[in-house]
């Protein structure tokens, strides 16, 4: 399944202040128990939000980025089935997976998160709040977003029972993976598993990290091992696929070994960038000078991975790898 090959910009970005952005549905016409895929343009980062139509009711997975976004979502979702959206599950604490809680809970939809999650939003909120309107100052304070509570949590395993009976399982991982922690939604019938950016087939990465008191601080180690929990989640059915946050959608084992390896090639690209430049690398903490390092650091991720798609998610995220990387040393 392919999805658009765009890279976003603040310039996209700033048609959200205004304009609804549009999306594009990447499924046919919705079906009983029929696993639906909505994506954002590019202002929205191309971003995936997967929704499940059980023939009685709708329940949507990562809200994306801002209110705009999630409207088109809603229209594109009522164009394809008249069930009632009910529920909204939040899979991790990233900004395009929680900030539109307000469209959901407007529909009177229930929100879902685990507690690890619902309890790091805010302070991934306050992070973010203050590159878009600070830093990036794509949105002013009354435009960013206002995030809303998560209406519900949950610990280990939660299982929900459909209006149709079938089920549908929300497994938190033992470790973190894209954030400082990861949700994994399951649908029963098929084994199909929507992981928000822990997965980001044929596309590059977001290298962040989760925000852990107010600080970038990625993981990758656990990070691969949050990957190796999937096959277990998807055991016995061997057409289930990964629908990550962005790219395309792989067959289980598959997904785990190509993302598995993007970061290990990642975390090397990094190490021995660092290591060239000597004395030099104080240049990393330099705002006036970092941008270079890193859009560098971009070119040589796609000389790895030339198919790859949204390479500038390298550039606008290395920095928090590259910052532990640097205080490790």
């Amino acid at each position: 399944m392919q999805t658009s090959r765009s890279v976003f910009t603040l310039s996209a970005l700033s048609k959200l202040l205004g304009i609804a952005a549009i999306g594009a549905s990447l499924a046919t016409p919705a079906l009983a128990g029929q696993l639906q895929v909505f994506t954002s343009d590019a202002a929205g980062f191309n971003t995936h939000s997967a929704w499940y139509d059980d023939g009685k009711e709708v329940t949507v997975v990562d809200t994306q980025f801002v209110p705009a976004i999630a409207q088109a979502l809603v229209a594109d979702i009522r164009s394809k089935t008249q069930s009632p959206i009910t529920r909204i599950i939040v899979t991790h604490p990233n900004p395009d997976k929680f900030n539109a809680l307000s469209v959901f809970h407007g529909l009177g939809a229930k929100s879902i998160a685990s507690k690890a999650t619902a309890d790091a939003i805010p302070v991934a909120d306050a992070y973010k709040r203050y590159f878009w309107v600070k830093i990036a100052k794509a949105f002013t304070d009354e435009t960013y977003p206002r995030v809303e509570a998560v209406q519900s949590t949950f610990s280990g395993k939660q299982t929900i029972r459909l209006k149709s009976g079938e089920t549908i399982s929300l497994f938190e991982l033992k470790h973190p993976g894209v954030a400082n922690n990861q949700t994994v939604v399951r649908i029963d019938k098929t084994g199909d598993l929507i992981v928000g950016d822990l997965v980001h087939s044929n596309n590059h990465a977001w290298l962040e990290g989760g925000i852990v008191n107010g600080k970038a601080t990625p993981t990758l180690v656990g990070w691969k091992a949050a990957l190796q929990e999937l096959p277990a989640l998807s055991k016995g059915f061997q057409n289930a696929k990964v629908y990550g946050g962005r790219g395309d959608f792989l067959p289980v084992a598959q997904a785990v070994a190509q993302q598995t390896a993007y970061l290990t090639q990642a975390e090397a690209v990094v190490d021995a960038y660092i290591a060239r430049l000597g004395d030099k690398k104080v240049e990393l903490l330099d705002p006036a000078k970092q941008g270079a390092h890193h859009a560098a650091i971009q070119a040589e991720l796609v000389k790895a991975f030339p198919t790859y798609a949204m390479a500038d998610l390298v550039s606008y995220s290395v920095y928090g790898l590259v910052q532990q990387k640097l205080a490790a040393k």
